[in-house]
C-alpha cells in the first residue's frame, strides 16, 4: 500500500486536498457469521469480460462479471497511466480473488459465492459513483449478498 510520505510533494498535496465525505450517522446491523455468508466481490481494476465495452475517462459505471468467468475472458481498461498491470498479468485473483473465494466455499469457511462480481474503474472520482454505487448495493441486495468484499486497486 502507498503511503503518502511515499508520494512527492505534488502527489501527496493532491491527496491531502481531496474532500472526505462526512455522514450524519452510523448504521449499524448484526452480520451473518460469514461462514454463513454469501459474498461478492467488488474491484477498481476496470476489468471488463472481452468483448464488453472498456472503460473510459471518468467512467462512474461498472462492469459485471459472472462469477463462472474465466480468467482468459476478462481484459482490464484502466485508464491510469501510473497504473501496473504486471499483478493482474500474472495472476487474476491480484485484482478479482474468485479462486481464492470459490476455494473458501470448498473448505466452508463462507457459505457461498454470489453469482455475479463487479468492478469498476479506480480512477474516477467517489463522488461521480454514488448513484451507481446505490444500484449496485440493489443488485447485490437481489443476489442475497451478506457481504461485498471490497477489492481497492
Amino acid at each position: 500500500m502507498a503511503r503518502l510520505e511515499d508520494f512527492d510533494d505534488l502527489g501527496r498535496d493532491y491527496f491531502l486536498s481531496m474532500p472526505m465525505p462526512e455522514f450524519d450517522s452510523t448504521p449499524w446491523v448484526e452480520p451473518r457469521p460469514v461462514a454463513a455468508a454469501r459474498i461478492a466481490l467488488v474491484s477498481t481494476a476496470g476489468l471488463q469480460r472481452r468483448g464488453d465495452r472498456p472503460f473510459s475517462v471518468d467512467s462512474a459505471d461498472f462492469r459485471l462479471i459472472p462469477g463462472d468467468t474465466p480468467a482468459s475472458d476478462l481484459a482490464m481498461s484502466h485508464i491510469s497511466t501510473n497504473f501496473d498491470r504486471t499483478g493482474f498479468q500474472e495472476d487474476v485473483n491480484v485484482v478479482l480473488p474468485l479462486d481464492r473465494l470459490r476455494e473458501l466455499a470448498a473448505m466452508r469457511a463462507i457459505g457461498s459465492v454470489a453469482a455475479v462480481h463487479y468492478s469498476f474503474m479506480g480512477a474516477t472520482h467517489p463522488a461521480k459513483m454514488q448513484a451507481t454505487a446505490r444500484h449496485l448495493a440493489g443488485l447485490l441486495k437481489q443476489d442475497a449478498v451478506d457481504i461485498a468484499l471490497l477489492v481497492p486497486v
